[in-house]
């Protein structure tokens, strides 16, 4: 691997093919060679999104042979757009930016290089030649909070929390309208940490979770951190994004797995074919759940739940239609049911916020857009959050 230096930032660029690189126009690039370039927000180390999003772009590379790929790790939000400026120089022909907070940036770049294929993670915001793209958690926080809720022996949950963006916001969201179906006076207490990669702030908050009465932890931050932490004061937790079960093999009970590759090989497939072009991106967006096999439900491939947790989870029970089940068989019922594409969505209405505001109307789900704006959380969240609407 080569690294560049950009100016005086500390950011890598990695040269992945010796491949001569075509030029730099998105169009046209039918049947030749295709050079992809992907910008992290993180080490592709962390463990988390960016390896996650790493390990994808490497199956990517190795399912298409006209592709080539580079990537820029450890780019801060805000600091996009020099690392765009550079890429389009080295002829990548699509970009995809990998951040929420790159959203504004890469929306620019789109309107400055209007030959250039952007592609944007987590955002709402699209143009002619700049598509948008998700593998979305909040289908399996609902799982989690709902085992996390049954484990616990005080209702008290902990989640620490990268940014209170829509993303994070959504996902705790779920994780608390899971815990609450199986516990109806279950708290989701939540410690800000502003920041999506730094095990050492993600330690210090689950360990103030932990001193307040948490005794079951989820989070969004991009290392391992929380669950070694937990695991170290006999606390479970749900792993974030990767495979996390060797970190903690008896207090990981299960969490969320991600396949990005299934949609950077579809949307590079269709720009090398044409079907997708700099000029007809403007209502492409990816949103991928649990229905597809884009994310699914583990402590590491292969492994749901954790074994030495199902007992527990079988043990407890919920009530559903007026029935007593066990929450273990409910969790697999809905997980089988969102896997086909079926009818339960966690956020179906009626739903209020934690103000009491109504925000889904009965028989109602809330709409992809919906989702990717939404600034309120769900009722037993506790902690400040901001921008949070009061009606």
């Amino acid at each position: 691997m080569n690294k560049l230096l950009m100016n005086t930032m500390s950011l890598s660029l990695v040269l992945l093919s010796t491949a001569v690189s075509p030029a730099a126009q998105a169009q046209g690039t039918a049947g030749g060679k295709l050079k992809a370039c992907f910008i992290y927000v993180g080490p592709v180390g962390d463990i988390g999104w960016s390896y996650a999003h790493d390990v994808a772009r490497k199956n990517a590379e190795k399912a298409l042979p006209w592709l080539e790929t580079k990537y820029v790790e450890s780019v801060p939000e805000g600091q996009a757009t020099p690392v765009i400026d550079r890429l389009v120089k080295d002829n990548c022909q699509v970009i995809f930016t990998t951040s929420f907070g790159f959203m504004d940036q890469t929306l620019e770049a789109a309107k400055k290089y209007p030959n250039v294929i952007f592609a944007h993670a987590s955002g709402f915001k699209r143009a002619p030649n700049m598509a948008t793209y998700m593998a979305d958690f909040y289908q399996l926080y609902y799982l989690n909070g709902m085992m996390a809720a049954a484990i616990s022996k005080t209702g008290k949950l902990g989640y620490v929390g990268a940014f209170p963006v829509p993303e994070v916001k959504r996902h705790m969201s779920a994780f608390a309208l899971g815990a609450r179906a199986v516990n109806p006076k279950a708290t989701v207490n939540v410690k800000w940490i502003n920041a999506w990669v730094d095990p050492n702030k993600a330690r210090e908050a689950a360990e103030a979770l932990i001193g307040e009465g948490a005794d079951a932890l989820a989070f969004t931050e991009d290392t391992a951190s929380v669950v070694q932490t937990a695991a170290a004061r006999k606390i479970p937790s749900f792993a974030h994004y990767s495979p996390m079960y060797k970190f903690a093999p008896d207090y990981v009970v299960s969490g969320q797995l991600v396949h990005w590759d299934k949609i950077y090989i579809d949307f590079l497939t269709k720009v090398h074919t044409g079907t997708y072009t700099a000029k007809n991106l403007q209502n492409v967006d990816y949103w991928n759940l649990m229905r597809g096999g884009g994310v699914e439900l583990g402590t590491q491939d292969g492994m749901a739940i954790n074994p030495k947790w199902v007992p527990a989870l079988k043990a407890a029970k919920m009530t559903v239609n007026g029935k007593q089940v066990s929450v273990y068989d409910r969790v697999m019922a809905l997980k089988a049911d969102m896997e086909k594409g079926g009818k339960f969505d966690p956020f179906t209405g009626p739903i209020k916020d934690r103000n009491g505001v109504a925000r889904v109307p009965a028989g109602k789900v809330m709409s992809v857009g919906d989702l990717n704006n939404m600034s309120w959380v769900a009722p037993g969240i506790v902690g400040q959050v901001a921008d949070e609407p009061k009606k």
